[in-house]
């Protein structure tokens, strides 16, 4: 008796030990994760910066200094915020105006069938067509003010909503539906409890896919027609072949599609904490 006791007081005493090791050695590695990739970023950093002038011209690739410096001007002058509200308004419109209309198309398609079966055809026709192309027609439309690039930019993030939404839809358990009708749930309570619980990872994959997208319409409006916004600082600096002022702006995109990455994989985390880790 003595003996079992024993045994489980040692259990008792080393799962608390344990679980504290795993959480040890999980923070260790993100440290050592982060550590690198500081490591990688400034490695190429040095790279870049010695390999301009000395390997390639500077007029190519410009140089992380000199890039820094333009960040730097914009930042003090107000040209960094002017340009980037005007992006990142645009982009938001565009977003949240896609995300809207696939969102409620994709859950309508996904629920009646023959109504998805009627579109199929031209839904597949208007998504083979490149967006990009129809950048010209929305100028054409809107002109050359924001409305334009969100229109560009809702073109694009509609389709992506769109199709994850209905696929999401399609694949839910057909007896979680019968289930909850037979519990004597209507159509919204089968939407509420099992549809958009069940399709939320198709969506939330969506709008993480998206937002580049999203951001790619904004700028490839603004290269074509604007007078403002990142892209079009991008497009003018371009023109003059000033290519710290393109690395620049390409630096300011990249750091905005990373941010609203991270909002979207905290978000994803809480929405679908359910699913548990992994």
């Amino acid at each position: 008796m003595s003996t079992a006791t024993s045994e489980l007081a040692a259990v008792g005493t080393g799962r608390p030990s344990a679980v504290a090791m795993v959480e040890a050695a999980e923070s260790r590695r993100r440290w050592l994760v982060l550590g690198l990739r500081i490591l990688v970023g400034v490695g190429f950093l040095a790279v870049w910066q010695y390999a301009s002038g000395r390997w390639i011209d500077a007029l190519l690739i410009s140089s992380p200094e000199a890039v820094g410096l333009r960040l730097w001007r914009w930042t003090l002058d107000g040209t960094l915020w002017n340009n980037l509200s005007v992006t990142l308004e645009a982009t938001a419109l565009g977003f949240g105006i896609g995300c809207l209309f696939g969102f409620g198309l994709g859950l309508l398609f996904g629920r009646f069938q023959l109504l998805a079966e009627v579109f199929d055809p031209y839904i597949t026709a208007f998504y083979s067509i490149p967006k990009i192309a129809l950048a010209p027609l929305f100028i054409v439309w809107f002109g050359i003010g924001i409305e334009s690039k969100v229109a560009v930019s809702a073109a694009i993030v509609f389709f992506v909503i769109f199709l994850n939404t209905y696929s999401g839809v399609r694949e839910v358990e057909p007896l979680y539906v019968h289930t909850t009708k037979i519990m004597g749930g209507g159509e919204l309570a089968v939407l509420r409890y099992v549809i958009i619980p069940s399709a939320a990872s198709w969506v939330i994959t969506g709008l993480k896919v998206s937002v580049p997208y999203a951001l790619v319409g904004t700028v490839v409006g603004e290269f074509m027609s604007s007078n403002s916004g990142i892209g079009y600082l991008i497009a003018t600096a371009s023109g003059l072949f000033n290519t710290a002022s393109v690395f620049a702006g390409i630096i300011v995109l990249a750091l905005v599609g990373a941010c609203i990455n991270s909002g979207l994989n905290a978000i994803e985390t809480k929405v679908l904490r359910w699913r548990g880790p992994g």
